[in-house]
């Protein structure tokens, strides 16, 4: 049985993963959905009440029917470097490619479905809260009055995008940055705006879940750090020089986790929290496709092992899927 690894092709944190499944003998087939078609073939027949399908790269063959699991990690956009590319292509490819992989019993890391609802920061917001993780007040709004009127019940705020980074080639990472006292919240009308409550914070805490299990690192704040420095609010531009060290988890935020991870039916999660002079991790976000390459190296974290082992699996096995029927993920 097969692991199929869809990511692009200079993804480091892939490569890590792959080591360790190389080194168990595990065979895996990596692929870039944007190489397809050319680079990367494909073929299913559906015939006498079944169906056979295969994958083509670099070579490589490898039957549906054979997967034992798929990690949707970075893939590019399907199509995206064929010799003639289109939204009409792009659309057929995604459907021919997903479609049949949807039709395997592979165990997936993230389904493909699950992980694009996950991507919402507002329902992110909202699943964090159900499963009792702390989290920021904070206001999603397109009325500058509304804006206002937070800003005057919480003074000190960040201001960070709905959606992460801005959608330009290459991306660009917008950071989350203060809210002066004396902002003029009209350009709010124009574009959905969300502020939230600065959490003062005394370290970055970044927590990869892999199934079950919790490796969660911490990064502490700069101290005399002017507080409207980029680095003292989003960890992306803090200081290089305070590493990421390895920490424990409060059984609380573990329970939450878990809860999110299950009710958001994933299979991986990289959580960002915030923490502040009392301890308290406040919830900022969950990605779905997190990297993890930064923290293993600094942390000695054993990340890249724990989803080789995910992956690695005796397969195939029930899964989850985004319109709730039930698995494991474990």
């Amino acid at each position: 049985m097969t692991v199929l690894i869809l990511t692009s092709e200079e993804d480091v944190t892939a490569d890590m993963v792959v080591v360790h499944l190389n080194s168990s003998g595990v065979p895996v087939v990596r692929l870039d959905p944007a190489d397809l078609p050319g680079g990367v073939a494909l073929s299913g027949e559906f015939v006498h009440g079944s169906f056979r399908g295969h994958l083509q790269s670099a070579g490589r063959l490898v039957s549906v029917s054979g997967l034992r699991s798929v990690w949707v990690r970075r893939p590019g956009d399907v199509a995206s470097r064929a010799a003639e590319p289109s939204a009409w292509l792009t659309e057929e490819s995604s459907q021919a490619l997903y479609g049949m992989l949807r039709g395997s019993e592979a165990r997936w890391m993230n389904h493909p479905d699950a992980a694009r609802r996950a991507r919402h920061k507002p329902w992110q917001l909202r699943l964090a809260q159900r499963c009792g993780l702390p989290v920021p007040a904070t206001l999603i709004t397109t009325y500058p009055q509304a804006a206002r009127e937070f800003a005057d019940r919480y003074p000190d705020l960040v201001v960070k995008p709905v959606s992460g980074a801005h959608p330009q080639d290459p991306p660009r990472a917008v950071p989350t940055s203060r809210v002066a006292p004396d902002t003029d919240f009209s350009a709010v009308a124009f574009g959905p705006t969300l502020l939230q409550r600065r959490v003062g914070k005394r370290a970055d805490i970044r927590l990869t879940v892999v199934g079950l299990r919790l490796l969660a690192a911490r990064k502490a704040a700069a101290e005399d750090t002017d507080p409207d420095d980029p680095g003292a609010v989003d960890v992306r531009f803090a200081s290089p020089d305070i590493p990421w060290e390895a920490t424990e988890v409060p059984p609380g935020i573990a329970v939450g986790v878990r809860s999110y991870l299950d009710e958001a039916e994933l299979s991986y999660g990289a959580f960002d929290f915030a923490e502040d002079a009392d301890g308290t991790w406040w919830f900022l976000e969950c990605n779905q496709s997190g990297q993890f390459g930064f923290v293993e190296v600094e942390t000695g974290l054993p990340i890249a092992r724990t989803v080789a082992e995910w992956l690695a699996r005796p397969g195939p096995e029930p899964q989850r899927h985004a319109n709730g029927s039930n698995t494991t993920v474990c």
